[in-house]
């Protein structure tokens, strides 16, 4: 059987702007005479990334290209940093030699991006100044709206761009009111099945049927190694709950939980390219552990 659409990419105002399409073929109108007459194709939104392009070849060993990784360096605004130290706690082990199997993630290794001093990398900042950027642009062309349309609501905080500078691989989007309906999938992995090849598996099968964006909820072990895996293959935005990791630190003893420890796994999270996060800041001390066997 032959597909009735295909991947096509729209060009911006410069070589490096392509925004995927999904067009689909429609049948011709049959008159009363019986005559036929052709319809032109329709073009939809498309937030599957590289993988239904049939001209392309992906590996999750490698991850996906970076597609905004030019936009961010050229602003000038950005440094590399070493960051923190992955720890054996950040995958919920207690020492090294709990984990002799992890398979860390062995494609692309990049240093952590941050804004340099005095600079603000939040595409609402360059929105207020009254910068269009490369992404405000492919979202402009994804919405079929006008460009300085978009960089009005961001400024106006009527809509938000999740696009964090450590996660390139995404393609951008935008959520507001007066933009498209976005759907979120949850995925993640737990204290009791899955793995990392199927949380991979997961976002993929997710975002090919129309999920906008992703939140990473995995408890149990290798928290940080899945999402690794899950970020550089992700071509949507990623969230996650920081709260679920934290407590994992802390073996899911509510009462060691500390703010040194929140906020080390905000920083740990935000280094990796998480885009997004759900914060539980109204959660009762006295009902946290419930959560801790979930």
């Amino acid at each position: 059987m032959t597909s009735q659409s295909q991947k096509v990419y729209v060009k911006g105002s410069r070589e490096d702007i392509r925004v995927p399409m999904r067009e689909i073929t429609l049948s011709d109108t049959t008159g009363v005479d019986g005559s036929a007459t052709p319809n032109p194709p329709v073009r939809v939104y498309d937030a599957s990334g590289p993988y239904s392009d049939t001209l392309m070849c992906t590996d999750i060993r490698k991850g996906l290209p970076p597609l905004r990784h030019s936009w961010i360096l050229e602003r000038g605004d950005v440094e590399e940093y070493e960051g923190r130290d992955v720890k054996p706690e950040d995958n919920g082990l207690r020492n090294l030699e709990q984990d002799p199997n992890a398979e860390v993630f062995p494609g692309l290794k990049r240093q952590p991006l941050r804004a340099k001093s005095g600079a603000n990398v939040t595409q609402m900042h360059y929105a207020r100044k009254g910068i269009i950027t490369p992404e405000m642009e492919f979202i402009a062309i994804r919405e079929n709206v006008d460009p300085e349309f978009v960089r009005s609501e961001v400024a106006s905080g009527r809509a938000i761009i999740p696009s964090n500078i450590n996660h390139p691989e995404s393609e951008p989007m935008i959520i507001g009111r007066n933009f498209l309906v976005k759907i979120n999938a949850n995925i993640g992995n737990s204290a009791v099945s899955s793995s990392i090849d199927e949380e991979v598996e997961k976002m993929r099968w997710a975002t090919h049927w129309g999920s906008d964006t992703i939140m990473d909820l995995s408890t149990g072990r290798h928290i940080h190694t899945t999402r690794e895996w899950i970020v550089r293959n992700s071509p949507v935005p990623v969230g996650t709950v920081p709260l679920y990791q934290a407590l994992e630190k802390v073996g899911g003893k509510a009462h060691e939980l500390s703010w040194e420890i929140y906020r080390d796994t905000l920083i740990e999270q935000a280094e990796q390219g998480v885009d997004y996060f759900t914060i539980h800041a109204g959660v009762l001390l006295r009902y946290v552990p419930l959560t801790a066997k979930r």
